[in-house]
């Protein structure tokens, strides 16, 4: 049993040597977590700081002017043109000069002050639906500010009925607050499949592999070699996506570093048998890394990490069951931003054992039937 365990730690050393003395994948190790944190941080996004839109406002009274003074100073608003035409909202519109127009009737101040409704019409450019409903909710928002103050300052009773929102573990609603925690599984899946895939194909390409078989190395071991590296790599950038998104984002931390990191360690423990599985069909390098991203893609569109799960067709939903990387993510955003301890993660921690526990009995099977 010692002497096992000396062999395994000769090979995780003689793997990790392989890996750290490239400059390429130093890098790829260090600043590739850390760039894609930021580019997902700030690109990849769908909060909105600059919304250029259009006015047309054909009153020109003391209310209207109140109302777009809510836009003009929510922050998200920018005031493109002031129209005098309801003729040029089309060449602006499809120009993609503005990403709205607001249009006051004449009649706007007049029928709030003889208590009756007054509609303001918001023309939405619908081209991007997502960046459309954002920046008409963010207009819905300005206009019940309007109202609220409206009312106080008239005298009227407020609503009888009013909606008091309030964010649980993410009070402003930052999409960056979801993304960035979901990229700790998300980085560490795809370092972990992508070396343990080309573990194996690299000595096969090098050489190296049939005198690897002929030392006193078992092919457990083998496995077992090779696994851990990949492992040690995929913590090291779940650790650096986890500094940015504290200490660059600042997004606060509300659970169990432990609780976290025994999560990520099943779960890599999942993505590394794919990755095995993977290295054990490949015959070359170039083989390993095509079906690396293959597999990548759909683990990734089925994830929930930009589309939520729930709004997926039922098929799709049954195929996210197998996903692990479905698991990481919502284990990821409940110990980050929930602070929810071991004790309530079953859901999402028993089925990583399971796919662990196939995909790595899967690895072993193929591995050794291709030593034969």
């Amino acid at each position: 049993m010692l002497e096992s365990l000396f062999r395994i730690l000769a090979l995780v050393r003689k793997e990790l040597l392989a890996v750290l003395k490239d400059a390429r994948t130093r890098n790829a190790l260090i600043i590739q977590p850390i760039l894609q944190c930021l580019l997902f941080g700030y690109a990849a996004t769908l909060d909105l700081s600059n919304v250029p839109y259009a006015v047309l406002d054909q009153d020109r009274s003391i209310a209207s002017s109140a109302l777009l003074a809510k836009l003009d100073g929510s922050g998200a608003f920018h005031r493109f043109a002031n129209l005098t035409d309801a003729h040029d909202i089309p060449r602006l519109i499809d120009g993609q000069k503005v990403l709205m127009v607001v249009q006051i009737g004449p009649d706007f101040e007049r029928r709030l002050a003889q208590g009756q409704e007054a509609d303001v019409q918001v023309i939405a450019d619908g081209r991007n639906s997502n960046t459309a409903n954002t920046a008409v909710g963010y207009a819905n928002a300005a206009v019940e500010a309007f109202n609220a103050d409206w009312r106080a300052d008239h005298g009227l009773p407020p609503p009888s009925v009013q909606v008091s929102a309030r964010a649980w573990y993410n009070p402003n609603l930052e999409t960056r607050w979801n993304m960035i925690p979901a990229l700790i599984g998300t980085i560490t899946m795809m370092q972990t499949i992508m070396l343990a895939a080309l573990s194996v194909a690299r000595e096969r390409e090098e050489g190296t592999f049939d005198q690897l078989l002929v030392t006193p190395f078992r092919p457990t071991e083998i496995m077992i070699g090779k696994a851990i590296p990949a492992m040690l790599m995929a913590l090291m950038q779940a650790t650096n996506a986890l500094l940015v998104a504290q200490l660059w984002f600042r997004i606060p931390f509300a659970g169990s570093y432990f609780t976290l990191y025994v999560g990520l360690i099943l779960f890599l423990l999942a993505a590394v048998g794919i990755g095995l599985f993977v290295s054990s069909i490949s015959g070359t390098m170039q083989q390993a890394m095509l079906y690396g991203f293959v597999l990548m893609m759909p683990f990734t569109l089925l994830s929930g990490l930009n589309t939520p799960i729930s709004s997926m067709p039922q098929i799709l939903q049954n195929f996210t069951l197998i996903n692990p990387l479905r698991y990481a993510i919502d284990l990821s955003h409940r110990v980050y931003l929930e602070g929810v301890g071991l004790d309530r993660l079953g859901p999402d921690l028993w089925p990583m054992a399971i796919i662990a526990t196939v995909t790595l009995s899967g690895a072993a099977w193929m591995f050794g039937r291709r030593l034969q």
